[in-house]
């Protein structure tokens, strides 16, 4: 994917506001699902969000600078599963379709960020 691509798919979604709407609407399904939210204990929700919401606006071709740690770092010590990680995945597949994105555009994202797994599912 080039970077005019991208940045036209950060466009496309709505800019950042509309990539914080879906980051919102992510944390709610995944708290609200009990196998995901034990991963979730003692965290700072806001500070999560506002990372979730810098790297994947990134990832999409946001302009403004991620510097949060490496993906590989900021979950090596919660032992996420496979089924975990794929939980997570359709829970941001639907966050996206709730914010009416169309399923053309939610599989681009998917292609975009499901190269980390190798990076995130660590048991």
């Amino acid at each position: 994917m080039t970077d005019t691509t991208q940045q036209s798919l950060f466009g496309q979604l709505g800019g950042e506001d509309a990539v914080a709407a879906v980051v919102d609407i992510f944390y709610d399904k995944v708290l609200g699902d009990p196998d995901l939210k034990p991963y979730f204990a003692g965290v700072d929700l806001d500070r999560l969000k506002q990372h979730q919401r810098r790297f994947i606006g990134q990832a999409l071709g946001s302009t403004r600078p991620y510097s949060g740690r490496s993906m590989r770092k900021a979950h090596e010590h919660l032992a996420i599963t496979d089924a975990a990680f794929g939980r997570v995945v359709e829970h941001l597949a639907a966050s996206l379709g709730e914010a009416g994105v169309d399923e053309e555009t939610i599989g681009i994202v998917a292609e975009t960020l499901l190269p980390l797994k190798q990076d995130i599912v660590t048991a």
